[in-house]
C-alpha cells in the first residue's frame, strides 16, 4: 500500500485525499440538516399537543444531534486546510470568488447554529418553552443555510458565471447574483436538501425498526418515531426522484459530457439512445462491454421523445473525457438507491392501510438493512457530480491539473495516510458511540443533555410557563420495561402518547 502511494503522481493524490475528507465530512452533515429539522419538529409537536411522547423523542435524538453535529464541524475544518495545503494554485486562482462566499456561511449559518446549539441542548428549564423552540428552529434553519452557501460554492464551479479574468489570471467578481444563483444552483439545492431530509429520514426509520425487531412495540416512542419516518419516506422519496429528474436535465443542458459518462454513452445515437442498466465501460476501446439496456429510453426521459437524438463521446476529445467507469456506477448506485427507498416507503404505506406498521417483521427488517442507503447514496452522487466534472475544476475554464499545489507526492501521500489512521480511530469511534445511542430504546425515566438547574429567565408569550410545565414534572409514570418491550406510557398524557402511536397507523 505504502509502495503504490508513493508511485503516484501528487495530482491523483491530492484528488483522493480530497475525496476521502469529503466523504468522511459529508455523511455528518447529511444526517444533521435533516436531523436538525427533525428535533424543530418534534419540540413544536410537543408544545403544541403537550404529549410527552415527543419530549421523549427529542432528548432522545437531540443527544445524537449533538455528537453528529460536532463530527461534521470537525472533519469540515480539515478540508477548509487542503484549500491551502493542495490546492493552492486554485485558491489563488478562484479565491475572489469562492473566498466571499465560504465567509458567508461561517458569518451566518455558522454563526446562527453555534449560537443557538447551546440553548438547544441545555436551555429549556433556563430561558424558557418558547426561546427554546426559536433556538431549536434557528438551528435547524442554520444547517439549511450552511448547505445553501457550500452547494453556491460548488454550482459555481459546476456552471460558472458571473465573473471576469484579471490580468494576473484570477476569477474576479462581476456580478453577486449570477456567481451565487447559477442555472444549476436550484436544482442542486433542492436536491441535496431533499437528499438530507430523506437520509435523515432512512435513519430514523432504521433505529425504530430495529427495536421493533426487539420485541418493543409496546414502546409509544418507538411506535410514532418509526411512523414519522415511514410517513417521511413515503412523501419524499418520490419528489427527490422528480427533482433529480429536473435536475439531471439541467445538466444535460449545461455539462452533456457529464450525462454521456452518467449513461454510458460512448457512441452518439442519432434516433434514438438506449437506457443501459448495467455494463462494463471499457474507456480504452470507447465501448460498454456486457451492455443490458433498453432501446430508445434515454432519449424518452432526457429529451421526451423516442427518437430524440443523444450525442457521445465520441463528440468529446479524449482529454475532456471524465472517469467513465467511477461516473457510471456511482450513478447507478445512488439511482438504484433513491428506488429502493421509494419501494420502502410505498410498503409502508399498504402496511399502515392494513394496520400491520408496527407487526410486519419483513417490513421492518427492510427498513433496517436500508437505514444507512442514504448516506450512501448522497456520497455516490456526489462522486457523481465530482467525478463526472473532470478534467475541470472550474468546468470549461480551469483544469484541475491546473489548480493543484506544487507539492512532490510523499508529501502528499504522507498527510494521505495520516488522515486515513486518525478518521478510522477518532471517527470511527464516534460513530460506534452513535450507534450505541441508537441501540438504547427510548426512556421517558431519562433527561435529555444534562444542564445545571437554574431558573427560568424569560418566557414567550406564545408559549408560557402556564402551557407547558417543568421538565421534571412532565416526566410520565411508567410501570415498564423497555428492553422487553413493555413499555407503557402513563400519566399525564400518556395514554394520548398511546393512542398517537397507534394513531400512526
Amino acid at each position: 500500500m505504502l509502495d503504490w502511494l508513493t508511485g503516484q503522481e501528487a495530482l491523483f493524490l491530492a484528488r483522493l485525499q480530497f475525496a476521502f475528507t469529503v466523504s468522511f465530512h459529508f455523511i455528518f452533515p447529511a444526517f444533521s440538516i435533516g436531523l436538525a429539522s427533525y428535533l424543530a419538529v418534534l419540540n413544536a409537536f410537543y408544545l403544541w399537543t403537550g404529549k410527552p411522547i415527543y419530549l421523549e423523542l427529542f432528548r432522545f435524538w437531540v443527544k445524537i444531534f449533538a455528537v453528529t453535529f460536532a463530527m461534521g464541524v470537525v472533519s469540515g475544518i480539515v478540508m477548509s486546510y487542503q484549500f491551502g495545503t493542495n490546492w493552492a494554485v486554485f485558491s489563488d486562482l478562484a479565491g475572489p470568488v469562492v473566498g466571499p462566499l465560504m465567509a458567508y456561511e461561517v458569518l451566518t449559518a455558522f454563526f446562527l447554529e453555534a449560537g443557538f446549539l447551546g440553548i438547544m441542548l441545555f436551555g429549556r428549564q433556563k430561558v424558557g418553552p418558547g426561546l427554546h423552540m426559536f433556538a431549536t428552529a434557528m438551528v435547524a434553519v442554520g444547517t439549511a443555510i450552511s448547505a445553501t452557501w457550500i452547494i453556491s460554492v460548488n454550482s459555481w464551479m459546476q456552471t460558472p458565471q458571473g465573473y471576469i479574468i484579471g490580468e494576473n489570471g484570477q476569477f474576479l467578481p462581476a456580478d453577486w447574483w449570477e456567481i451565487i444563483f447559477t442555472p444549476s444552483f436550484p436544482y442542486r439545492l433542492a436536491h441535496t436538501l431533499t437528499a438530507a431530509y430523506l437520509t435523515t429520514a432512512f435513519i430514523v426509520g432504521g433505529v425504530g425498526a430495529w427495536h421493533l425487531l426487539k420485541g418493543r412495540q409496546k414502546n409509544a416512542s418507538v411506535r410514532v418515531m418509526f411512523s414519522m419516518a415511514m410517513w417521511m419516506a413515503a412523501v419524499v422519496a418520490p419528489l427527490q426522484i422528480l427533482i433529480g429528474d429536473q435536475h439531471g436535465l439541467n445538466t444535460l443542458e449545461h455539462q452533456p459530457v457529464k450525462v454521456m459518462a452518467m449513461e454510458g454513452h460512448f457512441d452518439s445515437h442519432p434516433d434514438g439512445a438506449p437506457l443501459y442498466l448495467f455494463g462494463w465501460p471499457d474507456q480504452e476501446e470507447g465501448r460498454l462491454r456486457y451492455a443490458l439496456g433498453i432501446p430508445k429510453l434515454s432519449s424518452l426521459i432526457l429529451k421526451h421523445h423516442w427518437d430524440a437524438p443523444l450525442e457521445g463521446l465520441d463528440t468529446v476529445p479524449d482529454d475532456e473525457e471524465p472517469p467513465v467507469a467511477v461516473v457510471f456506477w456511482s450513478f447507478r448506485i445512488m439511482v438504484g438507491l433513491g428506488f429502493l427507498m421509494l419501494g420502502v416507503g410505498m410498503w409502508s404505506l399498504w402496511a399502515r392501510v392494513r394496520g400491520r406498521l408496527y407487526d410486519d417483521r419483513w417490513l421492518h427488517r427492510a427498513a433496517l438493512v436500508m437505514g444507512p442507503s442514504g448516506l450512501v447514496a448522497v456520497i455516490a452522487g456526489w462522486v457523481t457530480t465530482e467525478v463526472g466534472r473532470q478534467p475541470w475544476v472550474v468546468h470549461g475554464v480551469l483544469r484541475t491539473a491546473e489548480g493543484v499545489s506544487p507539492v512532490g507526492a510523499q508529501a502528499v501521500s504522507a498527510s494521505l495516510m495520516a488522515f486515513v489512521v486518525i478518521y478510522f480511530v477518532v471517527f470511527g469511534a464516534g460513530v460506534l458511540y452513535l450507534l450505541k445511542l441508537m441501540s438504547e430504546p427510548p426512556d421517558p425515566t431519562k433527561r435529555g443533555m444534562r444542564a445545571e438547574p437554574g431558573p427560568i429567565r424569560t418566557a414567550s408569550p406564545g408559549f408560557s410557563t402556564a402551557t407547558v410545565p417543568p421538565e421534571d414534572e412532565m416526566l410520565p409514570d411508567t410501570n415498564s420495561d423497555t428492553d422487553n418491550g413493555e413499555g407503557r406510557t402513563q400519566g399525564r398524557g400518556g395514554d394520548a402518547g398511546e393512542d398517537d402511536g397507534k394513531g400512526g397507523q
